[in-house]
């Protein structure tokens, strides 16, 4: 009998030892602990947490594509147009992919993508935003932003845009995006563009905001539980009625400006501010905005120049992340959003041993913008005023 209540209280230390030791890789760096949803992807600090979007309308991706992905993240979204071509709609490229995913990885989450302002025409759900059917789909046509300067459909290069002040629209994209998620089999939404054009009618800008929080709400509820609802640039004051119902959000770095030593101490504040309140932060860095030769016509000589680019970056962006990055932070790193633009460019660094932070980062001066943080198997030194960087991998 005593040898057995040793043996239990044995498993009841080993228990404890275990949860401590779980607690640590999710300590916040103000010294609070990350409470994941069950839900949530695999989280760890093994090596830098990495996220991966990507699309291609053209193909699929191929089995080694697959192992080269799922070997390096456990949290992953499928673009807007991929699978276009082969499969004829984007959600049927969606469901391909997270089959394939969870076949390797059964515990990998994949997110589908569905954006709120732009009506693509990727998906068997809005084929008809175009300009050659939309007048044949008056129901729809209702769904679309007016340009009060020429009094026609709003549209970048034709892609058109939905008005979220529209309650009917709202409800179709909320029952939309629903199946589209369940379509697909993907355990969540991606979801971008989150201003609703309210630079088209200042005067309604709160009113617009507002809505957009509404639907996001409701789109958030109707997935039910267990979904992953990520949001692109919720930390930005025009999302403000977005971000109390969202898991997620992604700092989508869209041009160079957001690097800028102000723009990265707020992003580093705010992914505080996501992981204290149990949301997950993707840092997203594109280096297309430092490119600075003329793009050449042949589309792989550009790939080729801007994977020499990348990695040669590499150090600088990553640095900005570590710095910042609290538990479910998430590196996601190329030069656009093509399957080609760096998704599957092997970067040597990202899959170094890496280990917790020792704790929270150190600015060296007050007012200064030099930059140092711990980590179990590196140190970091990064001055974003310069945009110098440095890793010491231990």
């Amino acid at each position: 009998m005593k040898a057995q209540n040793l043996f239990c209280i044995a498993l009841v230390m080993l228990s404890c030892f275990s949860c401590k030791k779980e607690n640590s890789s999710l300590k916040i760096s103000d010294g609070t602990v990350f409470q994941p949803k069950e839900y949530y992807p695999e989280f760890n600090w093994n090596t830098t947490p990495q996220y991966f979007m990507f699309g291609n309308s053209e193909r699929l991706l191929t089995a080694e594509e697959v192992e080269f992905i799922t070997k390096r993240t456990g949290f992953v979204c499928i673009e807007k147009s991929h699978g276009l071509e082969p499969l004829g709609a984007a959600e049927l490229g969606a469901k391909h992919e997270a089959a394939e995913f969870k076949n390797i990885k059964s515990g990998i989450k994949v997110l589908y993508y569905f954006n709120s302002a732009w009506a693509w025409p990727y998906t068997s759900y809005n084929k008809n935003f175009t300009r050659e059917k939309i007048d044949a789909h008056p129901e729809l046509k209702n769904f679309l932003v007016i340009n009060p300067e020429t009094g026609e459909l709003n549209h970048r290069r034709d892609i058109f845009s939905f008005d979220v002040l529209n309650p009917e629209f709202r409800k179709w994209w909320v029952e939309t995006v629903v199946k589209g998620v369940n379509v697909t089999g993907c355990d969540g939404v991606f979801i971008d563009q989150l201003h609703g054009f309210f630079y088209l009618r200042d005067d309604r800008k709160e009113e617009v905001l507002k809505a957009q929080g509404e639907m996001l709400a409701d789109l958030k509820d109707k997935m039910g539980p267990g979904k992953i609802l990520l949001a692109n640039n919720a930390n930005d004051d025009i999302a403000k009625y977005v971000y109390p119902h969202i898991d997620a959000t992604m700092f989508e770095h869209y041009n160079g400006q957001l690097s800028s030593k102000e723009s990265l101490l707020k992003e580093w504040d705010d992914m505080l501010k996501n992981a204290k309140t149990g949301k997950m932060s993707v840092f997203r860095i594109g280096v297309e905005h430092d490119y600075r030769g003329t793009r050449d016509t042949s589309i792989n000589v550009y790939n080729r120049e801007m994977e020499i680019l990348a990695k040669e970056k590499l150090k600088f962006y990553l640095s900005c992340f570590l710095i910042g990055a609290q538990p479910y932070s998430y590196f996601q790193y190329g030069w656009g959003w093509d399957l080609s633009d760096g998704s599957l460019i092997d970067y040597p660094e990202l899959l170094k041993p890496l280990g917790a932070p020792k704790g929270a980062y150190n600015r060296i001066d007050p007012k200064g913008w030099v930059f140092t943080r711990e980590f179990e198997h590196a140190k970091v030194w990064l001055n974003t005023e310069t945009k110098e960087a440095k890793i010491i991998w231990e």
